[in-house]
């Protein structure tokens, strides 16, 4: 069983991330769009890893025994 452990220690990268892009962002006309840009960007990356890892948990599909037995010819 996996642990939900990987799950928290990315999501601290990621605010970690998050805030070196909003303190590092240089000051000019575009530092909002950068910021912005980024931490979107960060943030979207983490929330497809998260819901990928965590659809490997636990899958809603998958291979299911018939209860009629199937004869191959």
């Amino acid at each position: 069983m996996a642990s939900l452990f990987p799950v928290f220690l990315a999501l601290a990268v990621t605010l970690g991330l998050m805030f070196a892009a909003f303190v590092f962002v240089r000051k000019g006309p575009n530092q909002v769009l950068l910021r912005s840009s980024l931490m979107l960007t960060f943030a979207v990356c983490y929330l497809t890893w998260m819901i990928t890892y965590l659809a490997q948990m636990n899958p809603l599909m998958g291979t299911f025994p018939s209860r009629v037995p199937l004869f191959v010819i």
